[in-house]
């Protein structure tokens, strides 16, 4: 490793879940998105981008069935 360099530690699931989150939203800064790119752990990013989509996709089925019932 580079003496110049200081490892990063890396993120936990939660940091991940959050940056997972904004960024489905697109509302990512440069800085946010350097920081999250020496930080995240791809496994997290994967998990948590499955989590989110599966918790979008039951949000969107949940809004159609309230308003198909009424």
């Amino acid at each position: 490793m580079d003496e110049g360099k200081k490892a990063q530690p890396q993120a936990s699931f939660l940091y991940s879940m959050r940056a997972v989150f904004w960024s489905f939203f697109g509302l990512r800064r440069k800085r946010d998105f350097d920081t999250d790119s020496a930080k995240l752990n791809p496994v997290h990013v994967i998990i948590a981008g499955l989590i989110g989509v599966a918790l979008f996709i039951a949000l969107l089925i949940t809004i159609v069935k309230f308003v198909v019932s009424k």
